[in-house]
Parts: C-alpha cells; structure tokens; sequence
C-alpha cells in the first residue's frame, strides 16, 4: 500500500475548512469548521476518559445527530475504532453487532437503549451511554478540547468497522483503516470537482461506507454538510431549496420517488451535481433526471462495494450516451476484469471485477473463512499487487475502457439502496414458528430496484407470519409478496434450487 498520504491522520480532515467557514448544518444549528474541531476535540476527551484502551471499539445507533457525525473522527482521535450501526435496525442485529465486534461501549438515545433491554446478552461486555449527555458535553464551552491521543504513525491502523449484509449469515464487519477512509474523501472530492462553496445534502445513511463519505469528501473540499433524516420525498426536495444544495447523492429508488414530485426552481437552480450509487441506472431514469434538472447539473453513475469503498465512475459527460455504463476506476483505485483463466479479459469478454490498492479494506471482522472468499492475492497483471477484493460481479470492458455489469454471482438481495442478506430474512421466517423452509429472492422492481420474495412452507398462518416478521426485520427487508409452496424444489444434491424458484419470478 502507499503510504504516502496527502494527509494524515484521518482525524485531521475539518482542518481543511477556513476556520469560520460552515462545516455542518444539524437542523437549526450551524456549526463553523474551527467550532466543528473543538467539539471533535470534546469528544474525543470524553472518550478518552472512559476507561477504553487503544484499538477498543466504540459503537453508535443513533439517527443523523451531531454525535452520529462526529463520532467517526473524534474515535479515532482518542485512538479507537469507530463501530456505526445503522438506526433503521432492530434488536436482534444491533445485540449481533457488539457482541461481534466487541465494542466496549454504545452511544444510543433513551428510546433505542430501552428497545436493547429484553436482548438476550444485552449489557454484558459494554455499557450504554446516552446521546443526550454526550450533547450537553459538546455544548459546554469549559469542557477540555484535548484527549490523550494515541500515537498514530501507520495509515494502515484500524479506524472503522463498517457492518454490511453477506450473502449468507448475518451482518459481518468490514474493516477500513485511517488511508482508506482518508484516501475514499481524497478520491471522491476529486473526482466531483468538490470545493469550499459547495453544500452537500447528506440523505444516504452514515453506517453505510458512501453515506459517511459524504461528510469526509466534502470536509477534505472545505465545503459543508447537511445531514438529514427525512419522511417524504418532499422533505428532500425542501431541503434542496432551504440549503441552497450544491451535491446530492441518492440510491436508485429515491430517484424515482423525488422525480415523481414537482421540483421548484428554487430547489435545483443551484444544484451542480447528482450521485448515484447502490444500483444502475437505467436510460429512462436518466431521461427522467434530465427533464427537471437539464444539463446544469452533471449526473454521476458510480459502482462500488464496502470490501473497496468505490471503484469505478462515469465521466458525467458520457452519461446521456452510455446511461447504464459503470464507467472507469477513480482515482487511487485499480479495477481489473479478469477471465475465468486468470488472465485478463479482452475487450468486451466478460469477466470477473477485481479491485486492488489502497482502497482496499483491510478484510474482514474475525472472519478468515469469508477473508479467504473475497480478499485475495491480486491477479499477475495487476500494477498495485498484493491483496484485492475479487468481487464476484461480472463486468466486461469497451473498446473506451469503460466496464459495463453483466450481473452478480452470489444472491444478494439489493433493494432500496440496501443490499440484504437472503438468510437472515430466511432465518427469522423459520424463528417465527409458522415456517418450516424459506427462501427469500429479489424480483426486479421499477421503484425498489428489486422487491423481496419470500416463499416458504408451514402452516398458511400469514398474519402470524407478517406479525413476526416486522417486530424482528427493519423495514428494508420486510418481503413485499409471501408465497406458500406445498413442497420446495431441489437440485442434485438435495439443496433447495433458488435457480428454479427465481425462473419463476419474471426478473
């Protein structure tokens, strides 16, 4: 890996900004670039008084507040590792998360630590602490600004551990260090052309990788952030206007659901740039986006995975030609497509995506099984070497060098800009009693990108099914059709055939 940052350590980032420059809006409350550093530097004190030792893990569930935006550099200035947990989650995952990733201690509000009360394991190995002292800590202006810091001098050193749904089992932690959360907000801002009068509405949420680069790019550009947690598509759209929004990143999904509302002059005139990640976009989003937003602002097309944060983006000036092109490695990221041979993929062969540098996590949580799956030696022709993330996606490549997806080998689910785990939507059917085999697939949806479809066998009991299904799964994973089968069909060896189950899902 290189080594040779632009900046270090990660921690550092607000410096960027002119000292009274805005660096944050939460709600009402705006908060400068040098007021942003010392609340950073409040918390990170107040962490550091806890008892924990370098290296120990600190977890939020919280929604877009000030502590949840903060956190992620005021960890690693006292020398931890920041754990975020994404607050549309229930019990059962957030308990699957610290006792996972060993976090010693979880700020959460007083209605989420009350919801964690009946969790079995709960309250063993880590204690609780509320945001709202956290809030009146930052607020006091006599509070010590400085922490005993750990030294840091490898940019390789653990800064985060991001929780994504595998493919099989439940969520499992990827860990990214000081260089790839730092070198993400480098790459990003470059590429976007971000600088100190640009405003970003920060609507993805902050556990995922792209939603947290979103405070650090637009930090590393000097610019400022709005976070917001909304209901409607139209509070998107009000923000937009209120803000004077610059950047706006969405998911596939949103995209369709705010081109569905009346868009105000006064909420786009000033917006420069639109982000898409979490799934393609398709030539009549495109058509769509261009009819409210015109050629004023350039719409980015993105791909990328937790295991190497980004890894490819179309120039916004091919957009209009090549709507559903993934475009070409960002900067800092080198992106192969290697055929089933190991060699590289000739011009429009398909092949496996493999993404190596710096960008590149540092494997998984305590997982060596599925480290040896995923992150392995890169291919001979690779120019960074060492250890890639074999992605298991099939891409090929024009003539231009630009990738195009072909479609992904394993079965995750990706619906509503959220990539969920098949299993664990199976499991928690089987828990709840009324089944006895389940299988969960995505079936191509024009508003959620793909819709879950469950299929299971058992005892007809629907209501007690869709009961249980909502006290133990987030919104996000609830199947949107369950259909009961007498029998399941299987292949050869006796497995439940998902090939034959999907075939008949019209996707």
């Amino acid at each position: 890996m290189n080594n040779d940052l632009p900046l270090f350590p990660l921690d550092h980032l607000p410096l960027f900004g002119q000292p009274r420059a805005l660096a944050l809006t939460i709600r009402d409350k705006s908060i400068s670039y040098q007021e942003l550093n010392l609340r950073i530097g409040r918390l990170a004190a107040f962490l550091g008084a806890q008892g924990l030792e370098a290296g120990d893990r600190v977890a939020t569930f919280l929604g877009k507040g000030e502590v949840a935006c903060i956190m992620p550099l005021a960890a690693v200035r006292a020398g931890l590792v920041h754990v975020p947990i994404n607050p549309v989650l229930k019990a059962p995952q957030v308990a699957h998360i610290m006792a996972d990733s060993g976090a010693r201690l979880l700020i959460t509000n007083a209605a989420r630590a009350a919801g964690l009360a009946d969790v079995p394991g709960k309250g063993s190995g880590y204690r609780i602490v509320e945001d709202k002292i956290v809030i009146k800590l930052l607020d006091n202006t006599a509070a010590p600004t400085l922490a005993p810091l750990a030294t840091i001098t490898d940019p390789n050193t653990l800064a985060a551990i991001l929780y994504t749904s595998g493919s099989t089992g439940r969520p499992k932690g990827v860990m990214l260090s000081h260089a790839n959360l730092l070198l993400g907000a480098v790459s990003v801002a470059e590429f976007l052309k971000l600088g100190p009068d640009d405003v970003t509405l920060s609507v993805l949420p902050l556990s995922f990788d792209y939603g947290q680069n979103q405070l650090f790019s637009t930090w590393r550009a000097g610019g400022s952030v709005v976070p917001l947690e909304f209901l409607t598509p139209r509070d998107v759209i009000k923000a937009c206007a209120r803000h004077r929004i610059t950047t706006l990143a969405a998911v596939p999904p949103l995209l369709v659901q705010l081109l569905e509302q009346e868009w105000p002059a006064e909420a786009h005139q000033r917006l420069r740039r639109l982000t898409n990640s979490g799934g393609a976009l398709t030539p009549k989003l495109v058509e769509m986006l261009r009819s409210i937003f015109g050629q004023k602002t350039e719409i980015f097309a993105m791909y990328g995975l937790t295991e190497a944060f980004r890894s490819t983006y179309l120039d916004p000036a091919l957009i209009d030609a090549n709507p559903t092109s993934m475009g070409k490695a960002i900067p800092f990221a080198e992106v192969m497509v290697v055929a089933p041979d190991g060699s590289e993929a000739a011009p429009e062969q398909d092949g496996e995506l493999v993404h190596a540098g710096p960008l590149v996590a540092q494997g998984y949580w305590q997982d060596a099984e599925r480290n040896a799956e995923r992150f392995k030696s890169a291919p001979p022709f690779s120019k960074y070497g060492g250890i890639a993330v074999w992605s298991g996606d099939t891409v090929k490549r024009d003539a231009d060098g630009c990738l195009t997806f072909v479609g992904r080998d394993d079965a995750m689910i990706k619906t509503n800009g959220n990539r969920v785990s098949p299993s664990e939507i199976e499991e928690a059917a089987v828990e709840s009693g009324q089944v006895i085999e389940a299988c969960a697939l995505g079936r191509a949806d024009a508003r959620l990108g793909e819709a879950i479809v469950l299929f299971v066998r058992g005892t007809r009991d629907a209501s007690a099914l869709e009961t249980h299904m909502k006290a133990v799964l987030p919104n996000f994973m609830q199947p949107t059709e369950v259909v009961w089968l007498e029998a399941f069909p299987k292949n050869a060896n006796g497995k439940l055939d998902r090939a034959q189950l999907a075939a008949g899902l019209w996707v």
